[in-house]
């Protein structure tokens, strides 16, 4: 019976040792971005973001608003002049009641169409997946994996991954039931304007 409790009391602490020494090594992994790496710069050719450490540079759509996100890894959004936002919990809350929202962000890892494409139906699927297609398409001579989709839980929306040199390169658009079209519009302009080195 001693030895047991004797074994049982070593399985219960490797697996302590072995979750803990899991939490550290998650907690010390290297995070190759932030939000600082991204600059909001006025131009003679208008608002520009540039992200140097990733060669990154897009401009901001006449009369909106950039605002860099507090994410790991580091984000930015750019908001439509009719922009109308709800908060929950400090985070924007979708669908949107009124305009657009375009969020870029960058992934420091190597990544083909496949494993994005799985990813991204996974992220789907929590959300309550209503519909989602995929298209390869180029952006700026770069090969890029396109997604239209609509979820449950935050509604109708569209993603653009780039993958090139280690990275990946996501430009989401998030638009109000009644502005797809002109969101769209908008969106297919910013990307033109985005260069990446």
């Amino acid at each position: 019976m001693k030895k047991k409790i004797i074994i049982s009391i070593f399985v219960i602490l490797f697996l302590i040792l072995v979750a803990g020494g899991g939490f550290f090594w998650w907690q010390r992994r290297e995070i190759k971005g932030s939000p600082a790496d991204y600059v909001i710069k006025e131009t003679a050719e208008g608002k520009i973001v540039e992200n140097k450490k990733a060669g990154l540079t897009v401009k901001v759509p006449e009369g909106w608003e950039a605002k860099k996100m507090e994410m790991e890894e580091g984000a930015i959004n750019f908001y439509s002049p009719n922009i109308e936002l709800e908060f929950r919990e400090g985070k924007i809350v979708l669908p949107l009641k009124k305009g657009c929202i375009i969020q870029v962000s960058l992934a420091y890892k190597k990544m083909d169409f496949s494993q994005i494409e799985f990813e991204t139906r996974y992220t789907h699927s929590l959300l309550g997946k209503k519909s989602e297609e995929f298209e390869e398409i180029t952006i700026n001579n770069h090969p890029a994996l396109k997604n239209i989709f609509e979820t449950q839980k935050i509604g109708p929306g569209m993603g653009i991954n780039i993958p090139y040199k280690n990275k990946v390169y996501s430009f989401y658009l998030y638009w109000a039931s009644d502005e797809k079209e002109n969101c769209i519009k908008e969106f297919d302009k910013f990307l033109e304007t985005t260069s990446i080195k």
